[in-house]
């Protein structure tokens, strides 16, 4: 019995923003911006971009590249971004009614920016335990830049966000385009360093003056640096060798590495670390940091490109405020 990716989708807004422009509004260099931060452009939502449209095209698309009839679908899981189109409020369920799923059951779950891979291993594990689970939507929107304030320095490391749907197709015994094994790890002592501070129930009800302080803040800056110098990047690597070793291979197997935006220095220190070379990845720079959208996004632009060939080794990897560290292994083809 295995679980296959039988079809990938992606949705970007139309509309961008340049790295002049964030320049502008964070009074940093724009050659700072572009070299160091690793942004040219990036996506910002329209009008129409809710959460959940994004994720809604994003499942059009993969439901057309897997050659499906959306009746097909048993099971819908949101794992885009709590920031969505109205609170306490389930996604994957719009999802399912808007693509004509119309036989699936959903539910909505987050682990940050490791959602995508989080979902792969919650899905496939509800497939094999479940003889009527046959066929999964994974659905993602994100439009966290929301929730940027450019005037806050403390978070520049967040100034990449970006928006934007994924979504995956999973069938189960497909028998191509394995997903093997995930690997997570996790540390609580970052849970409340990188917070909204208002809006949530450890400060309601809101008051009026509430509404301009709806962004992220980071509360200890220099207790947040230490604890991402010390702890990112060996997580990081971690997860990646866990996947694979759980797999059956190493990282001499890599074929390609479905990774997320994150400054370009981090991003060529892990092709570095992993013994890569630079197209058998793809840094994000035309599109920042989607959350949990980045590694579908990645495999959709390499297969698009050629970088990802029959029997290859992925390897998804993904971080999120939390902090979170999640990592996937495929077989493709």
């Amino acid at each position: 019995m295995n679980v296959g990716i039988m079809g990938l989708g992606v949705y970007i807004p139309d509309n961008y923003i340049y790295a002049e422009e964030i320049a502008k509004k964070t009074n940093i260099p724009q050659w700072v911006i572009e070299e160091k931060f690793g942004i040219l452009k990036k996506p910002i939502p329209g009008p129409e971009d809710t959460t959940s449209y994004m994720g809604i095209q994003a499942a059009k698309e993969a439901i057309k590249d897997a050659g499906i009839d959306p009746n097909d679908i048993d099971l819908v899981i949101w794992n885009g971004g709590q920031h969505k189109d109205y609170p306490c409020w389930l996604a994957s369920l719009k999802v399912a009614h808007e693509v004509g799923a119309t036989r699936a059951w959903g539910f909505d779950m987050e682990a940050m920016c490791g959602s995508m891979m989080v979902g792969m291993e919650t899905a496939k594990s509800l497939m094999m335990n479940n003889d009527n689970l046959n066929t999964v939507l994974l659905v993602s929107g994100y439009r966290n830049g929301d929730l940027i304030n450019y005037e806050v320095p403390e978070t520049s490391f967040m100034f990449d966000l970006g928006a934007g749907g994924a979504a995956l197709i999973l069938r189960k015994n497909l028998n191509k385009n394995l997903i093997l094994s995930s690997a997570f790890r996790g540390d609580g002592s970052f849970s409340e360093q990188c917070v909204i501070e208002v809006g949530g129930t450890k400060k309601w009800p809101m008051k009026p003056e509430d509404a301009n302080k709806y962004y992220f803040t980071v509360r200890d800056s220099e207790k947040f640096k230490a604890n991402l110098n010390e702890k990112t990047m060996p997580n990081f690597y971690g997860v990646i060798r866990d996947s694979l070793k759980k797999s059956g291979y190493s990282e001499k197997d890599i074929g390609y590495l479905a990774i997320l935006h994150f400054k370009r220095s981090a991003h060529k220190a892990v092709l570095e670390e992993l013994g890569l070379k630079e197209e058998q990845t793809t840094y994000l720079e035309n599109y920042g940091h989607l959350g949990q959208n980045d590694q579908v996004l990645s495999m959709k632009l390499a297969l698009k490109e050629g970088k990802i060939n029959s029997g290859d080794i992925v390897v998804m990897v993904g971080a999120g405020i939390g902090f979170v560290w999640a990592a996937t292994t495929v077989k493709w083809g």
